[in-house]
């Protein structure tokens, strides 16, 4: 990781250790920059005592969180810098007393104006993975969790950043073939379903509501894999097309519950299976929290593919951009 990356990230958390009494930790953001920091609400729920909440950056300042005070930390997505829902967030949060980080790949953004501290990432094809936002994410919470913890084991943890690039390359590697066969058999799909859970739901999401709907304008939904059962298994039929993200971690048997079902009723279920990633590099520990980033990889390259495919630019748009809405 580049070391301004690393300086902005060791200064916010040392912000982090001069809040007294932590009370929560609150995320907020719009569409893929909410979806990419999903996981940490998951990483900090399930590592310490402090709870996280992510929410749209709308909903965020609607709700008015009642916790929400000088005890509080708020994390601010937006990859511009300037989305108004989350400069909103931001401000909301500085008025409530609560210490505000901005994640913004823009320098000198609104939102870094707008926030106490801010931590930058890079973009673009070429760029090393501990670099880009994820990276930058999970170095800055791993970094938390040992400031705050006090237990070393998180140094692991980051020290995997290093070797996060040559996973993703691994990555790319491995799928490549499987995402052009699969796209090449679903562009003419009219509608596919995303479906996983845990570490997973902010990647897959993002699949169905960014990839699918927003970029190659194909309808789409997120189904999690524990509400599944509850209503959406009704669609399920031969000619119904599901892409379900199976992880690694401890949701991995609701994910195969999934496959197992929708494989016995739909003739078009493909998988994605967390437990063919090479991670040998990371600390058994902590692959399930990586994992998610792999994942990541291969819905690019399924969009990617659906785009070559379907003759549909990933920069297209109809509404965003054009009109104000």
């Amino acid at each position: 990781m580049k070391k301004e990356y690393q300086q902005e990230i060791k200064d916010a958390v040392v912000a982090c250790q001069k809040v007294a009494g932590i009370n929560h930790i609150y995320f907020a953001a719009c569409g893929g920059s909410m979806a990419f920091m999903q996981p940490a609400e998951y990483i900090i729920n399930r590592e310490c005592d402090i709870p996280a909440t992510i929410l749209p950056a709308r909903e965020f300042t609607s709700r008015n969180p009642h916790a929400l005070n000088k005890h509080s930390i708020v994390v601010a997505c937006s990859h511009s810098g300037s989305t108004p829902e989350t400069n909103e967030a931001a401000k909301f949060a500085k008025k409530k007393g609560a210490l505000t980080i901005g994640i913004a790949f823009t320098p000198d953004s609104a939102l870094e104006k707008n926030s106490d501290y801010t931590l930058h990432y890079s973009w673009g094809k070429g760029t090393d993975a501990a670099d880009l936002n994820t990276g930058v994410l999970y170095g800055f919470i791993f970094s938390f969790l040992k400031a705050i913890t006090g237990d070393a084991k998180y140094a692991k943890a980051i020290a995997a950043l290093d070797d996060l690039e040559k996973m993703a390359e691994r990555t790319r590697q491995q799928f490549g073939e499987t995402a052009k066969k699969w796209t090449s058999e679903l562009k003419r799909e009219k509608l596919i379903y995303a479906v996983g859970s845990g570490i997973n739901a902010g990647e897959t999401y993002s699949f169905a509501a960014c990839w699918l709907q927003e970029m190659q304008w194909i309808n789409s939904s997120y189904i999690n894999s524990a509400e599944y059962f509850h209503g959406p298994f009704e669609i399920t039929d031969f000619d119904v097309p599901f892409i379900i993200c199976e992880g690694m971690g401890v949701t991995r048997q609701m994910d195969a519950r999934v496959v197992d079902f929708a494989q016995k009723h739909s003739d078009k279920v493909y998988v994605i299976d967390n437990a063919k990633y090479d991670m040998h590099e990371v600390d058994d520990e902590f692959k399930e929290y990586y994992s998610q980033i792999l994942s990541g990889v291969v819905f690019r390259m399924l969009a990617e593919g659906f785009s070559y495919e379907r003759g549909h630019s990933l920069e297209s748009r109809r509404y965003m951009w054009h009109l104000d809405y």
